[in-house]
């Protein structure tokens, strides 16, 4: 008889455990992947994976704890975010990933818990006291040129890769006030250079000392990905640092009542399938940062 596979939780100092780790998360999201994040020494204290490991050594199934300081309707409050739920194709059907999520939600207790599914297990976590929570596009008209004068100077676009970009990234994204009030989070910044380490993020531009922002123009779209700024940040002053071609709409990667009280609501989300437990968030339209998605 084999031996029942053991609960392993795997924190930022178990190193010798990484390496298990992301081959997990490689064979079960092909898109993703922590190696590049781990070299670059993110993992902190704040994210703990929770992991069903074989005889063998492999991590077999796993869900994955963000600790957060979350904002929600203006409230701050201590909550969860859930990640790298799965289990390997190979040893489905036996429910290592519920024991995975179990202990898990075990660690979390009553505090708020929240994740982003894909549409292939949407019926999961419901079994778990989640329900889902739409979340929302949102997008402005725009009519913005820039500035050819040689008085603009265009944020160059930085590297995360570099240690000491990522050093001063780091410490004001700690300190950067929350982009929205309706549903957002603080102090991400480790969460967003995982983004940057597998390229998903926008290119990062740094406009001051105290402004960072993630940004790209495309077909005269200009997507605001995500900003961390530690003092009052004005979009409208910031734009002509931002392009380098016309442009005609904005988009969102979060709420935008702070930074543009005027964009509209577009409708759902359609690839982000968020659930929450013991949350109970704001009624009206609300759209939780990309960057702070685990």
């Amino acid at each position: 008889m084999n031996p029942l596979p053991e609960l392993r939780v795997v924190e930022h100092d178990d190193t010798a455990w990484h390496g298990a780790y992301c081959d997990y998360v490689s064979q079960v999201f092909r898109q993703a992947d922590f190696r590049r994040w781990c070299e670059w020494r993110q993992w902190g204290d704040d994210y703990r994976a929770f992991c069903i490991v074989g005889d063998d050594g492999r991590v077999l199934a796993n869900a994955s704890v963000s600790r957060m300081r979350l904002l929600v309707e203006g409230r701050e409050l201590v909550g969860y975010q859930l990640g790298a739920v799965g289990c390997l194709p190979q040893v489905r059907g036996q429910g290592l990933a519920r024991r995975a999520m179990q202990a898990a939600l075990a660690y979390c207790g009553p505090a708020p818990v929240f994740l982003f599914a894909n549409d292939s297990v949407l019926d999961f976590y419901p079994r778990f006291g989640f329900a889902p929570a739409p979340q929302t596009l949102f997008e402005a008209e725009l009519q913005a040129e820039p500035v050819g004068d040689g008085r603009i100077v265009r944020a160059a676009a930085l590297d995360l890769a570099d240690g000491e970009v990522r050093a001063a990234f780091l410490r004001s994204a700690a300190e950067a006030s929350p982009v929205s009030a309706r549903f957002a989070a603080c102090d991400y910044g480790r969460i967003a250079t995982w983004y940057a380490a597998n390229g998903y993020a926008s290119p990062l531009r740094r406009l001051d000392d105290d402004t960072w922002v993630f940004a790209e123009v495309e077909d005269g779209v200009l997507t605001i990905e995500d900003v961390f700024a530690t003092r009052p940040f004005d979009l409208t002053a910031a734009l002509p640092h931002l392009i380098e071609q016309p442009v005609h709409t904005l988009r969102f990667g979060f709420t935008p009542e702070r930074l543009w009280p005027r964009a509209r609501a577009l409708g759902a989300e359609a690839d982000a399938d968020l659930f929450v437990r013991n949350l109970v968030l704001p009624a009206g339209p609300h759209r939780f940062p990309l960057l702070a998605r685990t």
